[in-house]
């Protein structure tokens, strides 16, 4: 079902962030419900619940948690978008801006303007960039002030979004100033490790990154380094010689022919 609120902690699905998760219980115990996502509708916020235990009554006084571990990834990940907008305009040029992004506890995808593909030296630049602002541990401040204000400061905002008098501005340190509604951390540090995973074209001047931070960051490093082990294994050679190997039995197979 669905539930509505006079007020919530849970973050309404909006800027490529995913809602929240997490439990709404009645104060008297007798009524529980899963929040499985949060929309936001007519300027409602809908939380779509899956109702584990008797019956939610209008009027009725509950008590909300949102599941921790999953707002705190996310945040990790909304933040380490902002980190890779600077990257990229730092490594690419002023040109590149945000066309689109989903931020979520697993994963992020930042979709962006530039007139090619990235190449593995490209992509290593901006990877180094960001990790480097994270090992820093910058400072991240969320404020309101004025558009204008806003605007004076340098922040970025997205092509076609429509702002009002009173925005929420983001701030890494002296690095990077976003208008940005989302949920992030309190310095760069807490993003741990940030690794991308994919680089392609999504249309004409449109370019889409993949990446993963903290443990899905390790996770994926490990599984590359688990791969290229067991390679290394077939090929009867030690992960460090296996481009050499590969070379001496493509040779083989090629006088064998």
């Amino acid at each position: 079902g669905e539930i509505i609120l006079n007020k919530t902690p849970f973050y309404a699905e909006s800027g490529g962030q995913i809602g929240d998760k997490g439990i709404i219980n009645s104060v008297s115990g007798d009524a529980a419900s899963e929040v499985e996502d949060v929309k936001e509708r007519a300027s409602l916020i809908i939380h779509i619940v899956n109702q584990t235990n008797g019956e939610l009554k209008i009027g009725e006084r509950v008590e909300s948690s949102v599941n921790k571990d999953l707002r705190s990834s996310t945040a990790r990940n909304h933040t380490a978008t902002h980190l890779l907008h600077q990257a990229l305009m730092n490594q690419l040029g002023e040109h590149v801006s945000q066309s689109g992004s989903l931020v979520s506890p697993d994963r992020l995808r930042f979709d962006f303007t530039h007139f090619e593909g990235l190449s593995n030296e490209d992509i290593k630049k901006v990877e180094r960039e960001v990790n480097r602002k994270i090992v820093e541990n910058l400072k991240v401040k969320t404020f309101e002030t004025s558009l204008e204000e806003a605007k004076k400061m340098g922040a970025q905002a997205l092509f076609g979004e429509k702002y009002g008098s009173q925005v929420r501005l983001v701030t890494v340190d002296d690095y990077s100033s976003e208008l940005c509604g989302g949920t992030h951390i309190d310095a760069t540090g807490e993003i741990g490790v940030f690794k991308i995973v994919s680089e392609s074209g999504v249309a004409a001047g449109t370019r889409r990154i993949e990446a993963v931070t903290g443990e899905k960051a390790l996770d994926y490093i490990r599984e590359r380094e688990n791969i290229l082990r067991e390679a290394a294994e077939l090929a009867k050679s030690s992960p460090d010689n296996l481009p050499e190997r590969i070379e001496q039995l493509n040779s083989k197979k090629i006088k064998t022919m």
